[in-house]
């Protein structure tokens, strides 16, 4: 772990979504959908963080690691409910139906990456792979975290995204959501290394973790177009993300195919892909932290 440590606090924030756009990002309908896609993707997945690291607390013999994945616990909550309302009160009221991609995410986290993969009753029979899976497991939370706080640093400094008007009630909900992550970015990679996970697991699940990051911003964002009648002829995923990248709207391709290559080195610690104090000046100012602050 890190020398210095930042204690973890969850910020009950609340959005109103009555006066924001389908297209949030004005006149950039394929890019504001790309980034929707969150809404679907991440509920379910990061109440699966919360089930599995609450699963893993009781081998957390170190107090400060202790402390720290009990606060990523809390704020991963925040985050899911709050995306779970976008989705409800936003989404939906736009019309789009995501039932189809939510029904993959649940196969994804009550099927495959359950207690008892596919009722693999042995799991529970056995406490010796019981542990193992809860470190493998802890191994692709790390791989995700990885991405999410790369993303996250991203988006507090896409000034493109201001420039361009963005409704200020969902780019305060992504910027709050990606300072979380760059503020508890150490947490994952920390708690797998104290479970004795190794580097070589982490590499590996990587490579199950990006293609399945990317195919499911891809499945999002085409459900998302389809049903949006301002797209009569929506284009592929690679083809938005290369030409929204261009005008900063997105994270360029390079730059995260950079931040893939990076995990593999040797030395490689999350404390070094992002700065805590630029994710605490933004939740400082946002306005929802602003006002959880205040309550």
């Amino acid at each position: 772990m890190i020398d210095h440590h930042h204690r973890l606090v969850q910020r009950k924030v609340q959005f109103d979504y009555s006066d924001s756009p389908l297209h949030w990002i004005p006149g950039e309908a394929e890019a504001s959908h790309v980034i929707n896609v969150i809404h679907m993707m991440l509920p379910a997945g990061e109440l699966w963080f919360c089930r599995l690291y609450n699963k893993a607390l009781p081998f957390v013999k170190d107090a400060r690691l202790r402390d720290d994945v009990q606060g990523f616990i809390r704020q991963e909550a925040m985050h899911s409910r709050a995306h779970s309302g976008a989705l409800e009160r936003y989404l939906s009221v736009h019309n789009i139906d995501s039932s189809k991609y939510l029904k993959v995410m649940d196969y994804l986290f009550e099927q495959l990456l359950s207690d008892t993969p596919f009722g693999y009753q042995l799991f529970n029979r056995r406490p010796w792979l019981q542990r193992w899976w809860i470190g493998q497991r802890c191994a692709i939370v790390a791989a995700v975290e990885h991405f999410t706080c790369v993303l996250g640093k991203w988006i507090l400094e896409a000034d493109a995204l201001d420039r361009a008007k963005a409704d200020p009630v969902l780019l305060d909900l992504f910027r709050w959501h990606g300072a979380e992550e760059v503020e508890h970015r150490n947490v994952a990679h920390d708690l797998h290394v104290h479970l004795g996970g190794s580097f070589v697991s982490r590499q590996l699940w990587m490579f199950v973790v990006w293609p399945l990051i990317v195919w499911l911003f891809a499945f999002g964002t085409r459900t998302i177009a389809r049903q949006d009648p301002s797209l009569t002829k929506p284009r592929g995923f690679f083809a938005i993300w290369r030409d929204s990248a261009k005008r900063g709207l997105l994270p360029r391709i390079s730059s995260v195919a950079t931040s893939f290559l990076r995990y593999f080195k040797p030395w490689y610690h999350p404390d070094h892909e992002a700065n805590t104090q630029e994710a605490l000046d933004y939740l400082a100012r946002s306005p929802a932290a602003s006002r959880a602050a205040r309550a």
